[in-house]
């Protein structure tokens, strides 16, 4: 498992250098590791070397997981797109989850979070490349719907997401984040207390923390391809 350890600590000078790349300060970057697809003994060996924040994209694989840790301090995030008829175990089970793109989904999580959790904190996705493909609510769309889920009870909105459009050069990696950051500069002028800007990972971290990014999602530089 050394070979985690040595990518993670990789991936960790890589935002180190970024961050001090861009001006920012030291410790406004989180990493998410995302380990979806990879097995637990992976999990465990990132939480050995200090990693405390995990990402997962299908439901049952995430909450396995997290129960298989419930004795140790890490950090549950749901990061795919999420199915009405499996909020439930999302709302009980993880700490964030990333990808709210409609009303109705974030109303369902609000209503099946445990009294005795904390509030489940979230990100509206944003499909900032407009790609069919992609999941998230247009950028148009994206201040009534946050609005929207500021005022549910038991979610605690903390910014906004996005999985943009692969491209190759820097410039154009930096340009749909730059959308994603001036549409979270707005929202907070608006009122939204924003504090996350959930955008970045393996093959654009860099641009993403140019852009401002507060968290970057990374699997592949940590754990290897998806298995």
């Amino acid at each position: 498992m050394s070979a985690i350890v040595d990518k993670l600590q990789a991936v960790r000078r890589r935002i180190n250098e970024a961050t001090a790349a861009a001006g920012r300060p030291a410790d406004s970057v989180r990493l998410l590791a995302v380990s979806k697809t990879k097995p637990l003994a992976d999990v465990l060996a990132a939480a050995a070397a200090g990693q405390l924040a995990f990402g997962e994209n299908y439901v049952q694989e995430g909450v396995a997981k997290a129960m298989a840790t419930v004795d140790r301090a890490l950090e549950w995030h749901f990061i795919g797109p999420l199915q009405s008829n499996k909020s439930r175990l999302v709302a009980e089970h993880f700490a964030w989850l990333h990808t709210i793109d409609r009303v109705r989904i974030a109303e369902r999580l609000s209503e099946q979070r445990p009294p005795h959790l904390p509030p489940l904190q979230v990100c509206v996705q944003v499909n900032i490349s407009d790609e069919d493909s992609k999941s998230g609510c247009r950028p148009d769309e994206a201040s009534a719907l946050c609005h929207a889920v500021a005022r549910l009870p038991h979610l605690q909105l903390r910014g906004l997401m996005c999985i943009p459009a692969a491209t190759e050069t820097v410039l154009a990696q930096r340009a749909d984040f730059a959308r994603l950051r001036r549409l979270y500069e707005q929202l907070r002028q608006d009122g939204l207390a924003l504090d996350t800007l959930s955008m970045g990972m393996t093959h654009d971290l860099e641009a993403a923390i140019a852009e401002g990014a507060t968290l970057v999602r990374i699997g592949t530089a940590i754990f290897g391809e998806r298995n």
